[in-house]
């Protein structure tokens, strides 16, 4: 049998930009999404933030890709149509999705609304479906998903501004709540001043948390201090510093997705502490045990969070006023977008104007 090609897998003609080989250029692409079965929603894209895993996945860097690969899953629109059976939304809501669309619905994890950990978990892009065919991302004019993965968003939300929270903010958000680190009081470092990095700042204060920035850059104290409203600000380079603040942090979230060390890290903790990775570096890290031993310290990890949650977190996000600081780009800026994400050039997030004209 012949392999159909993408844009006749499906009824519903559907235009983005794919990567088609590790050079990772993204470049105009047609292809299709299906038609809006009884529990699904179907919306039309306004927006979509831009993760550094897309940059990974574009290039191929985790040995995982399948081409041509339509990245984003930081994805916001307007429903256009929905299912029969659909409950909770209707034509003209504002909706998102996230790093998602799909899971076993019956494991242990999908029965405690930890969707993302359960190990069917299907990827909003570069995944198989259900139905074996190829997920694909928000890069796209046209989104449909089942109405379980889609999350609300509240009207006073900004859709541009609010897209990345989909996943830079599940991502810091969920570990802060699961390891106890959003009691008024605590103090929490967050390792990182990025994507991640700068909406964890906006989180943790929120819940009234004191918090220090952690980062090589001793440029980005202003920002952090006076912008973003943290605490205090270490140069992780500096010794002095370094050395002063011993001791100190309840707990550290760290975003940084480059290989770097942790046991300068673990000498900021204090005994009981948690130093928690929601970067992925794609080398090891290096774990000693002495410094994990000598006060009973824990390493953890943390991915994204249930649909749940992440509509808990969008909640609390409109709430306190809470969006991540985006650089509005159009569609066809986004190979320049990628290479500045690699420089680090950005404050803080790209984030596509889909709607923008995009003529095939």
């Amino acid at each position: 049998m012949v392999a159909k090609l993408p844009e006749e897998e499906h009824p519903k003609q559907a235009f983005g930009w794919a990567a088609r080989d590790q050079s990772g250029l993204l470049s105009p692409f047609k292809f299709s999404r299906r038609a809006t079965a009884e529990k699904d929603v179907a919306f039309k894209v306004l927006y979509c933030g831009m993760c550094h895993s897309d940059l990974h996945m574009a290039k191929n860097e985790w040995g995982v890709t399948q081409y041509p690969l339509v990245p984003g899953h930081e994805i916001v629109g307007i429903v256009t149509e929905v299912g029969s059976k659909v409950e909770k939304f209707k034509v003209g809501d504002k909706v998102g999705v996230g790093c998602m669309v799909g899971s076993c619905r019956s494991c242990d994890s999908c029965h405690d609304n930890l969707e993302n950990y359960c190990p069917k978990m299907i990827l909003t892009y570069g995944a198989k479906y259900y139905d074996g065919t190829t997920t694909y991302g928000g890069y796209s004019d046209l989104m449909v998903a089942e109405e379980h993965f889609i999350v609300r968003i509240p009207d006073n939300l900004s859709l541009e501004a609010g897209a990345p929270l989909l996943c830079a903010g599940i991502t810091v958000y969920s570990p802060l709540r699961y390891f106890g680190l959003d009691k008024p009081g605590m103090h929490v470092g967050v390792v990182g001043l990025g994507g991640l990095g700068h909406v964890a700042v906006k989180f943790a204060k929120a819940m009234g948390v004191k918090v220090t920035v952690i980062s090589t850059s001793p440029n980005k104290k202003q920002e952090a201090v006076e912008i973003l409203g943290a605490d205090s600000f270490l140069v992780s380079r500096d010794q002095d510093q370094m050395q002063s603040a011993m001791g100190t942090l309840d707990g550290i979230i760290d975003t940084v997705s480059a290989v770097h060390p942790m046991v300068p890290l673990f000498t900021l903790l204090k005994s009981h502490g948690k130093l928690v990775l929601v970067g992925a570096p794609e080398k090891p890290l290096e774990l000693p045990a002495f410094p994990l031993i000598m006060g009973r310290k824990m390493v953890g990890g943390s991915c994204i969070g249930g649909m749940t949650e992440t509509q808990e977190m969008i909640d609390f996000a409109a709430k306190h006023n809470i969006t991540a600081d985006v650089e509005v780009i159009p569609m066809d800026y986004v190979n320049t977008a990628m290479e500045r994400i690699l420089k680090g050039d950005v404050r803080y997030r790209f984030v596509i104007d889909i709607a923008k004209p995009l003529n095939p």
